[in-house]
């Protein structure tokens, strides 16, 4: 066993700026890193004995058993994954600054610190890539292969990033003025809605098809505003991505309330879904405070961190 007592673990949630849907196939995508974190606390033990404390509820098992358990499925996953590695049992604590009932990329957070601790624990002396990648095979597991790593890759990487799937691309963007994010009141499960527009592009493959370049066009004449700081074209640009996230079937009417109601503030640029929509978040790009709004706000900002690790 290692000769230290403790690794702790965080990894900042995360927010899609640009290239929901699209992104998965083939797409370039932009999304940040936020001030809001997951944070893990491993204790090795002298035993087999593992046991898992989160706000979800609590997990025992051993190293030889590790049995399915739907609150925390992704911390399970992700000891599965390390399992044939483990050196002992071990004790874990999960906290989180977020509600995992809002879209800050929970899940991708989670995994990335969990196997951030792991791969300390078990001295795999893993780079950002090398993490990147295991942990984006556990989230594959759980998701049944959806899912494209944009916020994982957020939440490793840290701060605003540019990212495509294949060929792999992640390139560091410059900073944002201040964003806003407001919670809609309910989510649809990411996996269930990719599925769901899954079934609606089978039915119009070509209009889909033309979807998809739009909303890479878009993606990529957003990457070009941020490099020039032009907030009033970014602003712009989510709005018009709002409109092909509505084609896409993935809008509804409090969605949309929110959103026209954001635009109609003064010092806000644009307003979007942020992540896979049919609920969840939408984001204001600006420094704008709407007054009345029935909605609940998250206070966030751009997080140059991503994830860490240390031990004691």
């Amino acid at each position: 066993m290692s000769d230290y007592s403790m690794i702790k673990a965080s990894a900042p949630g995360s927010i899609m700026l640009m290239g929901e849907h699209a992104v998965v196939r083939g797409a370039q995508a932009i999304a940040c890193a936020v001030n809001r974190y997951i944070h893990v606390e491993l204790t090795p033990r002298d035993d087999d004995q593992l046991f898992v404390h989160s706000e979800l509820g609590d997990y025992r098992a051993t190293l030889h058993e590790l049995p399915d358990d739907p609150e925390l499925q992704f911390v399970v996953a992700t000891l599965r994954h390390w399992q044939p590695r483990l050196p002992s049992g071990l004790e874990l604590r999960v906290e989180s600054e977020f509600s995992h009932r809002v879209g800050l990329g929970s899940s991708a957070a989670v995994v990335a610190a969990l196997t951030l601790a792991l791969s300390n624990f078990t001295e795999a002396d893993m780079n950002n890539e090398q993490l990147f990648d295991a942990a984006l095979q556990v989230i594959h597991e759980v998701q049944n292969g959806r899912g494209s790593g944009t916020d994982l890759a957020a939440s490793i990487y840290g701060g605003l990033i540019a990212y495509r799937v294949v060929p792999r691309e992640l390139i560091p963007l410059k900073g944002l003025p201040e964003i806003s994010l407001w919670y809609v009141g309910y989510k649809m499960k990411t996996p269930a809605v990719l599925e769901l527009v899954e079934r609606k592009a089978a039915a119009f493959p070509s209009l889909y098809a033309s979807l998809d370049r739009l909303m890479e066009g878009c993606s990529l004449q957003a990457r070009l505003a941020i490099e020039m700081s032009d907030w009033q074209s970014l602003g712009e640009l989510m709005n018009f991505y709002q409109g092909l996230l509505d084609a896409l079937g993935v809008n509804d009417g409090k969605l949309s309330e929110l959103v026209y109601r954001l635009r109609a503030t003064a010092g806000i640029y644009g307003a979007k879904i942020s992540g896979s929509g049919l609920g969840d978040c939408v984001v204001a790009l600006g420094a704008g405070q709407p007054e009345g709004l029935a909605y609940e706000q998250i206070s966030v900002a751009v997080s140059a961190q991503g994830a860490c690790c240390s031990r004691r």
